[in-house]
């Protein structure tokens, strides 16, 4: 009757081909439920792609099968101050189910109550000091259908679940990252972003690095970041970079070290050799944990943001497939690599 009941939620859990146990949700009017997931039907609140590692638009790439579920989690919001906001795995469906079936992990736990994980898994970290200039990485986490929290499992989709953490909860903090499998999203507070650079900042610094007029080295041409929404196609005046040794130039076509590796490139004023890309300056103002100047470029893909931003997700590891963990580009996703999977930015000045 639960199950078949339009205005009731309950989660399913099929333990053999006839014994399932179905618990009953109840309605509560001190919270606000929003769900996150892959499918467009009407529960599903944001719609959640696959990301596509360092493509600028995702038209490029269709993705044949995506690993992202389709209810994949729930956000429960106070509705009263301070707001708290909880985590939990799976999504209620468009007739207010959730089915565990034969194969995913599911338990009882010592009080009775049945709990489990989805089959990829619902992931979160919340870094140490929130989401500030100090904040370290945190712990990567698993959380449960009933929002316990766990140690990871050995693979994505192992069935034995990890271990509880039992002084750790579910609740969401600003700068918490929830990874879902294909695509990993950054939970930020309204307090949070209050102290945030706006669009506007960023776009007042990109105009201060401009009026300095920082020149190419070799052809003395001035350089200029092109406007934020000119994000896609490079322009004359854009500013290059040799990742290497992080010296800004103009485009020029040649230090090519070897036909075999297109992009192995000799640095005219130091000779270092490494990959030479156009700069763009990251323009998601969330991504940034403090409003410093854009100095610093991420490798190999050349998005540039102040030190503190570009140092914070450089150490940052991200779910890559069903074991890896790699950090990455907040802005375009792209695996970092290099030393320091970011190298600090040396303009030339004007010589006048």
């Amino acid at each position: 009757q639960a199950i078949s009941c339009k205005g009731q939620h309950s989660i399913s859990y099929t333990l053999s081909r006839n014994q399932t146990v179905v618990v009953e949700y109840t309605h509560d009017k001190d919270t606000d439920m929003f769900q996150v997931g892959r499918s467009t039907e009407s529960p599903i609140d944001f719609v959640v792609t696959d990301t596509i590692s360092g493509s600028q638009n995702n038209d490029e790439t269709q993705i044949t099968q995506s690993t992202i579920s389709r209810f994949a989690c729930r956000i429960v919001c106070d509705r009263s101050p301070p707001y708290t906001a909880r985590i939990f795995a799976a999504g209620f469906d468009s007739s207010k189910n959730i089915f565990l079936g034969e194969k995913a992990a599911k338990w009882k736990n010592p009080d009775g109550h049945m709990d489990g994980l989805t089959t990829n898994g619902v992931l979160v970290m919340h870094p140490k000091g929130g989401f500030t200039e100090e904040s370290k990485p945190g712990v990567w986490r698993e959380i449960s259908v009933c929002g316990d929290v766990y140690t990871l499992r050995e693979t994505r989709s192992a069935q034995q679940r990890g271990k509880l953490v039992e002084n750790e909860t579910n609740v969401l903090q600003d700068g918490s990252l929830i990874d879902l499998c294909g695509a990993t999203l950054l939970w930020r507070t309204a307090d949070g972003l209050f102290h945030t650079p706006t669009q506007k900042h960023i776009e007042a610094l990109r105009q201060e690095i401009n009026a300095a007029r920082p020149q190419c080295p070799v052809g003395l041409n001035t350089l200029a970041f092109p406007s934020i929404n000119r994000k896609d196609v490079v322009e004359e005046k854009q500013p290059w970079a040799y990742l290497s040794c992080g010296h800004v130039h103009g485009y020029h076509n040649w230090g090519h070290r070897s036909d075999t590796e297109a992009n192995e490139r000799e640095c005219p004023m130091c000779r270092t050799i490494g990959p030479y890309v156009p700069l763009w300056l990251g323009c998601e103002a969330g991504f940034y944990v403090d409003a410093g100047p854009p100095t610093h470029a991420f490798t190999p893909c050349g998005h540039v943001c102040s030190e503190k931003s570009a140092k914070y997700w450089s150490q940052i590891p991200l779910p890559h497939g069903t074991h890896a963990f790699h950090a990455a580009c907040p802005f375009c996703a792209t695996q970092l690599s290099g030393e320091h999977n970011c190298v600090k930015l040396i303009f030339q000045g004007p010589i006048d």
